[in-house]
């Protein structure tokens, strides 16, 4: 009985002190939250300006609830416009005019062809009209099911293609029981429109967030990364910076973001095709070559990925080895480097121009000469495993600078596309003045010119 008794209490007491903690654990977990919610809104403050218009525009449609002629004209179907908005309104100008136009398209044709199989089934008779209802469900259900897998229409307009199948089965469905389907037809695409227009009006009009514009910086700054890591390597590689070895290895991990881009450039991209002109961004811009550039980019952050492991590698390779192919390497790096800052400023400043020319030269004419030293017999004499690092160092910077080239080509291919300035590049400055860079024989050189 002793026993139990004590068993009884510990169970209380373990139970109390359960309860006891709760409201600590409820306090940390709103802080945590307030802490993680600070961050997301420091590293993008336009979040926050997007949840705040979200807001508003259900607000907006809400009206037609809150006020007696509007809901006296609408019914209960006022609720599909406050429905259209929250899976309507998405962060960017083109994902929202995207589904917009996707939701307010299948919702007018799946209603008319919803209303045209009631019509036609009610003429046979009652008890056919169900075979009918149900075997055009079936047909219309399973053939536009199936035409979402075409993965082109997919990409674009996967989103009305499951809106028109749920739209038919509705109209048609409901109308068995509803002898005034047309009316509800009609209400219906209404209130959707009704929504899309209110969600597109509030995202296009205040703050708007161009997805055009983020994949154009997205590009440009992935360019920049690589860049980073190649201004970085050859000290880092060859030890010449002594004890800011530390300061260098922090921009070293930049290009990591490179990896896994693929999917959100894809995604912009096609919300991108759903823009109109805005901005420095003309009608019908070519963002498929931002995709081509997306591919070479990533194909030369995964070389530079596994130059980087050469960093950190357990085979050392002996300094004297290394100070044989040392200056071909760090000249490689350096003009790889300074090409692809170019070339991302060029992106950024949508500017023609062909500063990057004579860094590509100048890294094409050192990978020449590494080649015909990694022909020659200055390794006879060294051990086989103390040249392989070495040698797939070499290898694979000389990869990098064929990347370089290819990407070189394909944002020349761009700015030809989509008609960028030529040979000027312009960048603001105090919000004010304009610093045009204009390409000489031996580089690149600043004017610092005050545009009134």
């Amino acid at each position: 009985m002793a026993s139990m008794d004590q068993e009884t209490i510990g169970c209380t007491n373990r139970a109390w002190c359960w309860f006891k903690a709760i409201p600590e654990k409820f306090v940390s977990k709103i802080k945590d939250a307030a802490s993680e919610g600070k961050k997301l809104g420091v590293e993008d403050p336009r979040r926050i300006v997007h949840s705040m218009k979200v807001g508003l525009a259900i607000t907006l449609v809400s009206l037609f609830y809150y006020f007696d002629p509007l809901y006296e004209g609408f019914g209960v179907s006022a609720m599909w416009a406050v429905m259209t908005v929250v899976v309507v309104f998405e962060f960017s100008v083109g994902a929202t005019l995207g589904r917009g136009i996707n939701r307010g398209i299948a919702t007018l044709l799946a209603g008319s062809l919803g209303v045209g199989a009631h019509r036609l089934a009610s003429f046979p008779g009652e008890k056919v009209e169900p075979i009918l209802l149900g075997l055009s469900v079936f047909l219309v259900a399973a053939a536009v099911t199936f035409v979402r897998f075409y993965p082109k229409l997919k990409a674009r307009y996967d989103y009305g293609l499951l809106i028109f199948i749920l739209t038919f089965c509705l109209i048609s469905v409901s109308g068995y029981r509803d002898d005034e389907v047309l009316d509800m037809a009609q209400k219906r695409l209404s209130t959707i429109l009704i929504g899309g227009a209110a969600a597109l009006g509030v995202c296009i009009l205040i703050c708007p967030i161009w997805a055009g514009e983020d994949l154009h910086n997205l590009v440009a700054g992935n360019i920049e990364n690589l860049g980073t890591f190649l201004e970085g390597f050859g000290s880092e590689y060859f030890q010449t910076l002594n004890d800011k070895l530390q300061d260098h290895k922090a921009s070293l991990d930049g290009y990591k973001s490179v990896l896994n881009s693929k999917s959100t450039e894809e995604s912009l991209a096609n919300f991108a095709k759903w823009e109109p002109r805005h901005g420095r961004f003309r009608y019908r811009h070519p963002w498929d070559q931002y995709l081509k550039i997306g591919v070479l980019v990533r194909e030369c952050a995964y070389r530079i990925d596994a130059l980087n492991g050469y960093l950190n590698s357990e085979m050392k390779t002996p300094p004297e080895v290394r100070a044989k192919i040392q200056e071909s390497c760090t000249k490689m790096t350096s003009e790889s480097s300074l090409a692809l800052k170019e070339v991302s400023l060029a992106i950024k400043t949508m500017s023609s121009s062909s500063i990057a020319d004579p860094h590509i030269v100048n890294a094409k004419t050192a990978a020449k000469k590494l080649k015909s030293l990694l022909k020659t017999d200055l390794w006879k004499d060294t051990n086989f495993l103390e040249i392989i690092p070495a040698a797939a160092v070499s290898s694979l910077l000389i990869e990098i600078v064929t990347s370089t080239v290819k990407i070189a080509d394909s944002v020349h291919e761009l700015a030809s596309m989509a008609k960028f300035n030529n040979d000027v590049l312009m960048q603001k400055e105090n919000g004010k003045d304009k610093v045009l860079r204009v390409p000489s024989i031996e580089g690149s050189h600043n004017i610092a010119i005050t545009v009134e």
